[in-house]
């Protein structure tokens, strides 16, 4: 690639392409080739003006050389990637503005008057219809308020004044469109499918492959809690399936042999076995786009109460214009009150505010689902987490394998990672990693794999039955033993550590200690929470109590529960709601799912299990937990922007009413300032709150 460098300093370097004109894939390229290079911090590709700005940290002549050797032919960008971008919506919708903005200085400066004034009306057909329709259907909403100063303003041939009604609406309409269109693009692209591996089925056993490998036809495995990465038909199984991210559908729907399921929905229970019919993914981010935008999940209460107080405010207006009439018999005075409504800056900016937040959020690598989410974390005062992968890091580490049926360690580990690595967890991680640490192959030499959720997984081996998971589920649920003279052994385990328990034939074979290091940023993110205004902090975990005291010392939480089961969170969470708590909890496995559901905001970890983050309000990254507080920040933000925007919207447009009463301004001025500063504040509060 042909570039010059036009400005640079350390760590940073700005270039021009050298090229005649620079397309929006040949832009998503570049883009794409540069994010991809470890040493380059972040990357913005301008196709317009074909500028390159590049935040790197390593060696400059590294840079220069990549630069070099970039070309565009070369470059295999994923279909999906070239799909969600958003580049050409963004310039469409700049142009939109531009155009409009060039046309109506081009009209004032260039066109006669006598001209303008016949754009003008046939332009108010439009706005007049609109009113005349709401009206036909029983209703007195923004729209004929609309039309009917557009209409007066006509009729009263002051053609400047309905022009810059009809300018400034348009404005608003394009601003609002984009502000929204661009917000639901962005949420529906950080919901789109991430996935990279698959179990394929391949002469009777489950490998574990990449999912760009798969074609049609292929036979592809998926276990309880995964997202299912294709279309296709079911082969073999039976399970329930949640559908909601594609169909809408609040229940789970059961899918049997020759059952058709699609790429993005999950199993909820069982497994099945799908023959591949298709690998692209063109349909599903368009699907996932009509969903939002169909959903009501996007509007806050906020939202709705300022469109049902915009729309009752209409009737009121309309009566001042006529009382103003009646009492003072000078036009010029009621129109003044028709120009000036509350309706107009109550629809579009709060909506633009709230839409405008989850954009915000997503900068942040928070996927926020709706508007009325990021109210319900203002409101929330108290604040469930999870400990594992949550409290803790994401990455837990096997810390000791210890034997107590006098086999090796690694011969144990490897049974261990055999069944673990079928489930999405990160203690189940932990181990399977472990095991490739050591070197172990552990092919499949078990039957099917029963996993009951927050206890541990059930298989048979060799035609032994062997179990793995909690001390609740092998010792009480399974009734397993310990071998005789080993007690010493099992009661002098280290208490520092999370344990695992291996038995197979109903005696403990193994204890894998897990050490589940606490985050660094934990404690001080519990106290910035508290600061942010939450009252209640608790923890809750399926591990022992020794262990969750140690952890809920740690951090500082008010509350801890140990030993608890999915369903012991959802009805903690549902106590407190009874309470009239507004609560947020914060979970990464598929035993998290009911608690997530049940709260007011389920916060999910984005690298924990697919179900999580199917059933959760929020998602946030699995590297800081600052993003929760960063979350609060914003949610407290966007409420008291709107607040501050009702304040505004009454004072400012009361006000304007009193001085068109009163003869101090004309209609054309009170129009003009009404609608400027409804373009204002819905500039505004497109303006970031962090």
């Amino acid at each position: 690639m042909r570039f010059t460098i036009i400005h640079e300093i350390k760590g940073r370097m700005r270039i021009h392409v050298m090229q005649k004109r620079m397309t929006y894939e040949q832009a998503d390229t570049l883009y794409y080739y540069l994010s991809n290079q470890t040493f380059i911090v972040s990357v913005k590709v301008r196709e317009r003006t074909q500028d390159v700005t590049i935040s790197y940290a390593g060696d400059r002549d590294a840079l220069v050389d990549v630069l070099k050797g970039f070309s565009y032919e070369k470059t295999e960008v994923p279909e999906v990637f070239r799909q969600n971008s958003g580049r050409k919506l963004n310039d469409e919708y700049w142009q939109k503005l531009i155009n409009k903005i060039v046309l109506r200085a081009g009209n004032k400066l260039f066109v006669p008057y006598q001209i303008r004034a016949c754009i003008a009306t046939v332009k108010a057909i439009k706005y007049i219809w609109q009113g005349v329709q709401t009206l036909a259907k029983g209703k007195v909403e923004v729209s004929v308020l609309d039309a009917t100063a557009i209409g007066v303003s006509i009729l009263r041939k002051d053609y400047d004044t309905a022009g810059s009604v009809m300018f400034l609406l348009g404005i608003g309409e394009i601003l609002e469109e984009w502000t929204r269109k661009k917000s639901v693009d962005d949420l529906a692209r950080s919901m789109s499918l991430h996935i990279e591996k698959v179990w394929l089925l391949k002469e009777g056993k489950q490998i574990l492959v990449d999912a760009s490998d798969i074609v049609p036809g292929d036979w592809i495995v998926v276990h309880m809690g995964n997202v299912i990465p294709f279309d296709g038909m079911v082969i073999e199984g039976e399970a329930l399936v949640n559908q909601a991210s594609m169909t809408g559908e609040s229940l789970p729907v059961r899918k049997t042999i020759e059952g058709y399921v699609y790429a993005g929905t999950i199993v909820e229970e069982g497994e099945l076995t799908i023959c591949v019919k298709e690998v692209g993914g063109s349909g599903k981010f368009d699907k996932i786009v009509a969903m939002i935008e169909e959903s009501e999940k996007l509007k806050s209460s906020l939202e709705g109460k300022a469109a049902h107080l915009a729309d009752s405010l209409v009737p009121y207006t309309l009566l001042g214009t006529g009382l103003t009439y009646l009492l003072t018999r000078n036009t010029t005075k009621a129109l003044s009150v028709l120009m000036v409504d509350f309706s107009c800056a109550l629809k579009l900016a709060m909506p633009i505010a709230v839409l405008s937040a989850i954009r915000e959020a997503g900068s942040y690598h928070v996927t926020v689902k709706g508007g009325k989410y990021l109210e319900a974390v203002a409101e929330a005062d108290t604040i469930v987490f999870d400990k594992t992968g949550t409290l803790t890091k994401a990455q837990p580490i096997v810390a000791d394998v210890i034997s107590f049926n006098g086999h090796d360690t690694d011969e144990l580990l490897r049974i261990a990672a055999c069944l673990e690595e079928h489930f999405p967890h990160s203690m189940a991680k932990a181990v399977v990693d472990a095991a490739r640490e050591r070197n172990l192959t552990h092919e499949e030499m078990h039957s099917k794999v029963e996993y009951v959720v927050a206890h541990g997984i059930s298989t048979m081996i060799e035609g032994k039955k062997a179990v793995i998971g909690s001390h609740h589920f092998v010792f009480e649920d399974e009734g397993c033993r310990i071998p005789k003279g080993m007690e010493e052994r099992y009661h002098t385990l280290p208490n520092e550590y999370s344990h695992l328990y291996l038995a197979i034939e109903n005696e403990l074979a193994a204890v894998i200690c897990i050490e589940d290091p606490l985050r660094q940023e934990a404690a001080a993110v519990i106290h910035s929470l508290k600061c942010a205004g939450i009252k209640k902090v608790v923890m809750m975990t399926g591990d022992s109590d020794r262990t969750a005291k140690v952890i809920a010392a740690k951090v500082g939480v008010d509350e801890y529960y140990s030993e608890v089961l999915p369903e012991d969170k959802a009805r903690f969470i549902e106590r407190e709601k009874a309470k009239g708590r507004k609560v947020i909890m914060i979970g990464d496995g598929i035993n998290d799912s009911p608690a997530l559901s049940a709260a007011d905001v389920g916060i999910a970890i984005s690298d924990g299990a697919e179900i999580a983050r199917e059933i959760a309000d929020v998602t946030i990254g699995a590297n800081d937990l600052y993003e929760i507080v960063t979350l609060k920040a914003i949610s407290n933000g966007l409420m008291k922007r709107i607040h501050k925007n009702y304040r505004f919207i009454l004072g400012f447009n009361t006000g304007l009413i009193f001085l068109g009463v009163g003869g101090l301004i004309q209609p054309t001025t009170s129009a003009l300032l009404h609608n400027a500063s409804t373009l204002m504040i819905s500039l505004k509060s497109m303006e970031e709150l962090l």
